[in-house]
């Protein structure tokens, strides 16, 4: 059975309207969720006590109840207190526009409907593999929708501005009781804004935004990655009434290099040399980063793939402190065209490896024959 509204605020039914506004302050200011933190039977009572101001505090709604009871109320629209923010929203209409918490609580919640910070935005920037070592300052040409400057956002033509709608009387939705349903919508007049406006400004058209290009400096740090995402704070689109801007968000997509790749903070570089300067060891000259050429000593009797590293030449740890290393690869080259010459040495030379068999070469002799012997 539905608990009498009168009964809950303590007020018979001969009370009148400043009376119950009384009873019903007095109750808020008792049950008050801040002054009974973690007392779910004081936040029950603080809502039935809005729920129970809800209909006697409006003189239609009393007078409908007082004939009907609440089964009288059931399809009118009629605010909805299922969580205390609503009712928070409530108290301010009571209390003269101000809140009653800023009032005996120093502030802490306000009333009316939450500024939204403003759009973010999304961009895509193409650094070069080499700039990326020291890092590169690069600049954006971006559109944004910035705060127009004739109405100064308001939407509204010159010399007025925006009104509450009349509709959802300034709070951007609407509620509807439906059995035992508060169904809650955006309001349809004014699309959730609130506000109305009867003279949209010429310029943005009602919007209070209108697009204006910007160029904006972006330092690209050293040793960013491919993929990487950098956020610029604020960059975005500016928010509603005071709110934030949005921030830009900036995809870093890092231009392939014709002799590097990248290995984490390391750089590889393949350098070709010959089975002579394999075998016997050479010194070959080596590109880095930094735009110069360094010596690069290849030992004797280096091997195909191996791998000498050159400390200290390679990206900066993006994170950190030091930086990776300049990986030189070597890749034997074997010749498809050789003079008589070449051939008539290179054949004594395999003459001799027969007597010769390398310690890697009868290991394998000996696997083979323990599989087909």
């Amino acid at each position: 059975m539905t608990e009498d509204f009168y009964h809950v605020l303590g007020v018979n039914k001969n009370a009148s309207g400043e009376d119950i506004k009384k009873a019903y302050r007095k109750m808020a200011m008792k049950y008050h969720p801040d002054r009974n933190p973690g007392n779910k039977e004081a936040e029950q009572i603080f809502k039935k006590a809005a729920e129970a101001y809800g209909v006697l505090g409006d003189p239609e709604k009393r007078k409908i109840y007082d004939q009907y009871g609440i089964d009288g109320l059931r399809g009118t629209e009629t605010r909805g207190y299922s969580t205390i923010e609503d009712i928070f929203d409530a108290f301010g209409d009571i209390f003269g526009g101000g809140s009653i918490f800023e009032d005996f609580f120093g502030g802490g919640r306000s009333r009316g409907r939450t500024a939204r910070r403003g759009t973010s935005l999304k961009c895509d920037i193409e650094v070069d593999f080499k700039e990326i070592a020291t890092g590169v300052e690069k600049k954006l040409e971006l559109t944004r929708r910035e705060i127009c400057d004739t109405c100064h956002g308001t939407g509204a033509r010159e010399g007025t501005s925006p009104t509450n709608c009349p509709y959802c009387r300034g709070k951007g939705e609407v509620q509807q009781s439906q059995g035992f349903f508060t169904l809650r919508t955006t309001c349809p007049k004014c699309h959730g804004n609130g506000k109305v406006i009867e003279s949209p400004c010429t310029k943005c058209g009602g919007s209070g935004r209108y697009p204006k290009k910007s160029v904006i400096s972006i330092q690209i740090p050293a040793g960013v990655e491919d993929g990487t995402r950098l956020r610029l704070s604020g960059q975005g689109e500016p928010g509603e009434n005071g709110a934030p801007p949005g921030d830009l968000y900036c995809d870093i997509h890092v231009t392939p290099h014709p002799i590097f790749k990248r290995h984490e903070n390391d750089v590889l570089c393949e350098v070709p040399i010959t089975f002579a300067q394999a075998a016997l060891g050479h010194t070959v000259d080596v590109p880095t980063l930094r735009g110069n050429v360094i010596q690069v000593k290849i030992p004797k009797g280096t091997q195909n793939n191996e791998v000498v590293p050159i400390r200290g030449e390679g990206f900066p740890n993006m994170h950190g402190y030091g930086r990776g290393n300049l990986l030189v690869q070597v890749t034997i080259e074997v010749p498809t065209k050789m003079t008589l010459r070449q051939e008539e040495l290179l054949r004594e030379f395999a003459d001799i490896e027969k007597k010769n068999v390398t310690p890697r070469q009868k290991k394998f002799f000996e696997k083979m024959k323990g599989v087909f012997g």
